[in-house]
């Protein structure tokens, strides 16, 4: 199945954002709506993965401070590399901006997807919106 990524801003694609991020945070993980919401989008970059008939169907969310967050996939779209694409390409955008660590908050059931891409876990296990959870980096060659 095709894919494609892209680069996109809260004030253009938050529709597709919000229905991602609703789909898998809120309603199938859980996540509390004031815990998902919390007022960082407008400023962040975002990535949009689509389907060939340009569904939105996973996204990440990057900050200005390095690191990586709101990663999510739909459900049908998992395991056909979408989750490798918009890592990949969340990394390629901080490497070009000059970056030298990335980090993430992981849950644990994904610490070896993030770890294929290079990722190290750098803290002990802790809860946010009641799903555990580890830091982890990458550190970018100059």
């Amino acid at each position: 199945m095709d894919f494609v990524i892209a680069a996109v801003t809260w004030q253009t694609h938050a529709a597709s954002l919000k229905m991602v991020r609703e789909e898998v945070f809120i309603k199938e993980q859980h996540v509390p709506v004031a815990l998902e919401w919390d007022g960082m989008d407008a400023a962040a970059r975002h990535l949009l993965a689509f389907n060939s008939a340009g569904e939105a169907i996973g996204c990440a969310r990057l900050t200005g401070d390095g690191s990586i967050g709101r990663m999510a996939v739909l459900k049908p779209w998992r395991g056909m590399g979408v989750g490798h694409g918009l890592l990949a390409k969340a990394v390629s955008l901080y490497r070009q901006q000059g970056w030298q660590k990335i980090t993430l908050s992981a849950q644990v059931h994904a610490i070896a997807f993030y770890e294929q891409s290079g990722f190290k876990v750098c803290s002990e296990p802790y809860f946010d919106a009641n799903i555990q959870h580890v830091d982890m980096q990458l550190k970018l060659l100059p």
